[in-house]
């Protein structure tokens, strides 16, 4: 989880910086920040499942199918992300994606909030995924902005 908070941060300190100038550029930004982080939370979610579990404390002894498919998910965005900056897609696609993200993030954010007691996570982590999710949405609205 740690890697995916180092590489998803990286790549929101070089978005922040890198989306508002002239000409605007997300590319490097968002093959770590939704490239990178959504294939580290596969491999977390999905390959390594049950460690994973553990931590969260959702180890029922057995495979979680919801738990993986949140994997496959992250897979998703984070291929596409790969894809856009590959195949250079552009900026609107990359500003999208970033949208994507934030959007999931801040509602894991959001639900972790309002989940009953037992099931919260520590103060630490929903400060961190709500940070992470709103400069996701940050960066995404200025890359649209730039794109338009």
């Amino acid at each position: 989880m740690i890697l995916t908070y180092i590489v998803g941060g990286i790549g929101l300190v070089i978005g922040t910086s890198t989306v508002t100038k002239t000409p605007a550029d997300l590319t490097l930004a968002c093959l770590l920040a939704v490239g990178g982080v959504g294939i580290l939370s596969f491999i977390r979610h999905a390959l390594l499942h049950r460690s994973d579990a553990a931590r969260m404390g959702w180890d029922y002894g057995k495979r979680n199918n919801f738990q993986i498919e949140v994997g496959i998910a992250n897979l998703a965005w984070g291929v596409v992300a790969l894809l856009a900056v590959i195949l250079n897609w552009g900026l609107t696609i990359e500003a999208g994606l970033f949208l994507v993200e934030g959007v999931y993030i801040s509602s894991v954010a959001l639900m972790t909030i309002v989940s009953p007691g037992g099931q919260r996570r520590d103060i630490g982590g929903i400060i961190a995924t709500s940070a992470f999710g709103a400069v996701l949405l940050y960066v995404g609205i200025l890359g649209m902005s730039a794109a338009t």
